[in-house]
């Protein structure tokens, strides 16, 4: 088993996610553990306050170092599951296929999701483990990048998806993915009187070596 913990000041927003197909699941079969804690439990003066104005001036407010390193000081208390810890930052290194199979290996992960115009910048230096993005844009929060590297993460976790054969089929030598076009019924789907889209003859042809043939030809290798 894997566990998550994510530490964010939004916690309903993973609320309906959690709740729905694989994941949900997956949580049942007791494949993945999935911890959401609210940072502000972590902070205790009267307003419960996460953040501040940032030093040098700026609009937006930054998320304080106090809270989150108090959060992950009681979060790693057990030494028995060491825990890799994540903090989402478009400066971070790009997430892939490969790094979500490298993290799958671990048993458990730590993502600090940030707000606003981020987190201070001593969280990433001393006590981050890695720092990652999903893209070179920017998004209001963390909690994103954390439903999308934890779903990349769970799906190659064996039972997950219910098929192990999926994974042997998709999954590269390298640890990347093949990812190729798919279709389904109806075979012609008319559009227009007279006119039809039509499902390539060879996937319904029943030559499974020809088909292989066609998948290596359109498909693409996804590992960077």
């Amino acid at each position: 088993m894997i566990t998550f913990d994510i530490i964010t000041i939004f916690p309903e927003i993973f609320d309906s996610y959690l709740k729905e197909s694989f994941i949900k699941k997956a949580r049942e079969k007791k494949l993945i553990k999935i911890n959401i804690h609210n940072l502000r439990n972590w902070a205790f003066d009267k307003h419960r306050s996460v953040d501040d104005r940032p030093f040098g001036g700026g609009l937006g407010m930054v998320l304080k170092i106090e809270p989150i390193f108090k959060a992950i000081k009681d979060l790693t208390k057990s030494k028995k599951q060491k825990a890799k810890i994540i903090i989402f930052t478009p400066r971070g290194k790009k997430f892939n296929q490969k790094t979500g199979y490298s993290l799958s290996r671990l048993n458990r992960i730590i993502m600090i999701c940030g707000r606003y115009e981020g987190v201070d910048e001593r969280v990433a230096k001393h006590i981050a483990d890695l720092e990652l993005s999903i893209g070179d844009y920017d998004l209001m929060g963390g909690e994103l990048p954390a439903m999308v590297i934890m779903e990349t993460i769970s799906r190659l976790i064996p039972g997950v998806l219910g098929k192990p054969q999926f994974l042997k089929e998709r999954v590269t030598k390298e640890k990347g993915f093949i990812e190729y076009p798919q279709y389904t019924r109806p075979e012609f789907f008319n559009f227009q009187k007279g006119k039809s889209w039509k499902v390539p003859k060879v996937l319904v042809s029943g030559n499974h070596k020809e088909i292989e043939k066609w998948r290596e030809k359109e498909g693409k290798v996804i590992e960077k």
